[in-house]
């Protein structure tokens, strides 16, 4: 899924692309990507995108009449753009929406067979407010602001950074990076978190995702984001899954959960204690290894 650093790239490209110009009309190959009816869509035909800015992971365009659009990438969900008389150069199956602007066509795509990426258009602020899960900026947070939101609730580190309602913006594959970064347990309870844990989990979610974002700005140049990719080479943990830790060179280790995972280094997050796999521990239950020497 696309999370801050892609999103900011995205947008940035979409300010290239598309702000200043009229959107001439949009082709919809897939009726359930539209979520909303009020005001119908044809109603930000012919109006000018005014600017671009993101809500969360969301991806805004904004339009005259103080008119939205609202798009969520969700897992698979991607953009491309191409420039007048450009033949589109993607499958009819993954395209779900084309955005036809004077001087060239911004196509939404998503692959794989569950379509959740989703188009919505509101009319106001408070209606685009609304669309807020209300998570808190992670680069522009305070320090007792970023405290706060991690312990309000007691959740696992992992589970707090990529709640919307705390954080906006993080997902699966940053929180891995960041909690690497952090040296702290993705299963550690927030509120076990020391005054200095919680410095050291702030400074390292500014760090890492403000890295990433160069980094990825750097890739695109003044191009369009094409590949957009959860894995990265450059990743320390997320995707590594038994390649060395950058750092201690230790095998990156995994637990497995619904449809997501952690990926973390025993050594340098757990203290070499390896986290128990929900399935995979109570299958091997005493021959389960304790700690990362035990591999």
């Amino acid at each position: 899924m696309p999370e801050l650093p892609d999103v900011q790239v995205y947008l940035e490209a979409l300010e290239r692309c598309v702000v200043g110009q009229r959107l001439e009309r949009i082709k919809l190959s897939s009726p359930f990507v539209l979520r909303s009816f009020d005001p119908p869509l044809d109603a930000v035909f012919g109006k000018a995108v005014l600017g671009v800015r993101r809500i969360g992971k969301r991806i805004v365009l904004g339009f005259e009449d103080g008119l939205f659009l609202v798009i969520h990438l969700m897992i698979a969900g991607r953009f491309r753009w191409r420039d007048k008389g450009v033949k589109p150069g993607v499958g009819a199956r993954i395209l779900l929406a084309t955005f036809e602007f004077p001087e060239g066509v911004l196509l939404f795509t998503e692959a794989g067979t569950k379509k959740r990426a989703s188009l919505t258009l509101v009319r106001g602020e408070e209606a685009l407010k609304a669309l807020d899960p209300g998570g808190i900026e992670p680069l522009e947070a305070s320090a007792a602001d970023f405290h706060a939101a991690l312990v309000r609730e007691n959740h696992t580190l992992k589970r707090a950074l990529t709640d919307p309602r705390l954080f906006s913006g993080i997902g699966n594959a940053y929180s891995d990076e960041i909690l690497h970064a952090a040296k702290l347990s993705p299963m550690k309870l927030t509120k076990s978190l020391t005054e200095t844990e919680s410095s050291r989990l702030r400074d390292a979610t500014r760090e890492t995702l403000s890295r990433w974002t160069q980094w990825l700005r750097d890739e695109v140049g003044d191009g369009f984001p094409e590949k957009v990719t959860a894995f990265h080479d450059r990743m320390a943990v997320h995707g590594r899954y038994k390649l060395p830790c950058p750092v201690c060179g230790s095998p990156v280790q995994r637990i497995v959960y619904a449809e997501n995972e952690a990926n973390y280094c025993a050594r340098c997050q757990t203290g070499g204690k390896l986290l128990a796999d929900r399935s995979l521990s109570r299958l091997l239950k005493d021959d389960w290894p304790k700690s990362i020497d035990d591999l």
